[in-house]
């Protein structure tokens, strides 16, 4: 922008400056030549008012040299050239005037109309030339035949133009350069607040929403900051606004999930009493009892998972890590939920690092669990520790994979994939989504649409809140063979690093 302003400006004083000398020089050299012009007219015709009384007409060449080297005493160095009918006289025996008194010229001073003058180009030079026919004194003022021209050198006119047109010219360099300057003055001006108003904006952009810019003056520039810091005004408060009902929203779902434990823990446990009895009841009685008891667990893992995602949104989560041998909380996991025969285990043995065993364990247990539920056989875990530094957690299932818009969303609260994907609905106690944890929740998620075995729909997010509290990731692809395949990479802290964090 710097560059356009500082171009126009120059563009602009340039155009100007040649403007103002093309009509500088056209009104100098027309008042130059109008000048001399009514002065060589005004002295032709007084002198030949002056001498032409003691012409006698008709003359010979003698009388007619005379009357020509008369006229030209009162007109400098002016060249005088007289004719009459066929006779000629010129005032300068050496000047030569062929060619500078034009046929037209002649022409018209013949018609009698007065004085008539031409500018003509004679040699490369300028010359004036101003003729008048010599009428009779007396009665209607006839021509007499006899005609006066006068030859004016005007290369000093030319000259003294010229000169003007230079000096014109000379001052516009420095003209257009001052142009320059000014344009530079003008454009940091200019394209200061325009910059300061663009990091405003990419820092607001970039989430900072107390991002202002001073307001100064009352021109655009100043309106134009006014209306940023009124939009940036109106997103905070949005913002806040947002954050605050959000807030409610996490207290509201924890306060829920809190009060509802008590009561479903006694509901989970006349509901275990009646599933045990069931046998001894009518046929509809105990499906009517398998049914709350299904019903009643897995409304126990939707509660237990809300209050597991609220502690992750108020942060209110903590690592309790200590040296863990994975490849033993991988089958550890497996055996507690029966998945053992299963599932291929690819584990390398010599894997330990600091992690939170038991929120390893929710995090195998949920995309174990997705892959037997929702994939197919063969359903694969590979640990390995590929860089030194981290270990990858596969899990990997021989199901029809995931669509690329289920892969985007697949770690969203209560997003629930396509149907298709769903294989297995079971009844109560699928162990896919039973199993509970040290403190009675997994969170495991399931992609079913009905059945007793679907999950929360909270899972995966918990397990990718999980992998991230470690400083880990949990990606989702898709395995060439076909099939989903979820990886987990946390870093590989020893008890060293631990001990010095």
């Amino acid at each position: 922008m710097r560059v356009r302003l500082v171009v126009t400006f120059v563009l602009v004083a340039l155009v100007s400056a040649v403007t103002a000398t093309a009509l500088a020089y056209r009104d100098a050299r027309t008042a130059v030549l109008q000048r001399t012009q009514n002065t060589a007219v005004n002295d032709l015709r007084e002198r030949v008012a002056a001498v032409a009384p003691g012409l006698d007409l008709p003359p010979d060449q003698q009388s007619l040299s005379r009357f020509a080297a008369k006229v030209s005493e009162g007109l400098g160095a002016r060249v005088v050239v007289v004719r009459h009918q066929d006779l000629s006289a010129v005032s300068d025996a050496y000047a030569d005037t062929e060619g500078r008194i034009t046929p037209e010229l002649r022409a018209a001073v013949r018609a009698g109309d007065g004085a008539r003058f031409q500018r003509v180009q004679w040699r490369g030079d300028p010359y004036l030339v101003v003729g008048t026919p010599v009428t009779y004194a007396d009665g209607d003022r006839r021509t007499s035949g006899l005609e006066v021209f006068v030859i004016t050198d005007l290369r000093a006119e030319r000259d003294d133009t010229a000169a003007l047109l230079d000096s014109v010219r000379t001052g516009t360099v420095p003209v257009v350069v001052l142009a320059a300057l000014l344009a530079l003055l003008a454009a940091g001006t200019v394209l200061r607040p325009v910059r300061k108003l663009g990091r405003a904006t990419r820092e607001l952009a970039a989430g900072d929403l107390g991002s202002r810019v001073a307001v100064r003056g009352h021109d655009e520039l100043a309106e134009l900051a006014r209306t940023f810091n009124e939009t940036a005004d109106a997103l905070q408060a949005s913002d806040a606004e947002l954050r605050a009902q959000e807030a409610k929203a996490r207290r509201f779902v924890a306060d829920v999930s809190h009060e509802l434990r008590t009561p479903l823990a006694a509901m989970t446990m006349v509901a275990t009493v009646l599933e045990e009895d069931a046998d001894q009841l009518p046929p509809d009685a105990a499906h009517a009892a398998r049914t709350v008891g299904a019903e009643t667990a897995r409304l126990s893992r939707l509660v237990e998972d809300l209050m597991e995602i609220s502690r992750f949104d108020a942060g209110a989560v903590r690592l309790n890590a200590s040296v863990t041998d994975l490849a033993d909380t991988v089958r550890a996991s497996l055996a507690l939920r029966g998945w053992t025969d299963r599932v291929t285990l690819e584990l390398r043995e010599d894997v330990r690092a600091v992690v939170d065993r038991r929120r390893v364990d929710v995090i195998v247990a949920n995309l174990v669990g997705n892959a037997l539920r929702h994939g197919a056989p063969p359903v694969t875990v590979t640990l390995a520790a590929p860089g030194g530094d981290r270990v990858t957690l596969e899990v990997a299932d021989g199901g029809p994979g995931l669509p690329p818009e289920a892969r985007e969303r697949v770690f969203d609260r209560f997003y629930k994939a396509d149907a298709a994907r769903t294989r297995s609905t079971t009844g109560g106690g699928d162990q896919g989504g039973g199993g509970p944890g040290e403190d009675g929740s997994l969170g495991q998620d399931g992609f079913g649409q009905d059945g007793f075995g679907q999950g929360s729909g909270l899972g995966m997010a918990i397990a990718l809140e999980n992998a991230r509290l470690h400083g880990g990731t949990i990606e989702v692809g898709q395995r060439p063979q076909g099939g989903a395949v979820f990886t987990l990479r946390l870093p590989l802290r020893h008890l060293e690093e631990e001990g010095d964090g």
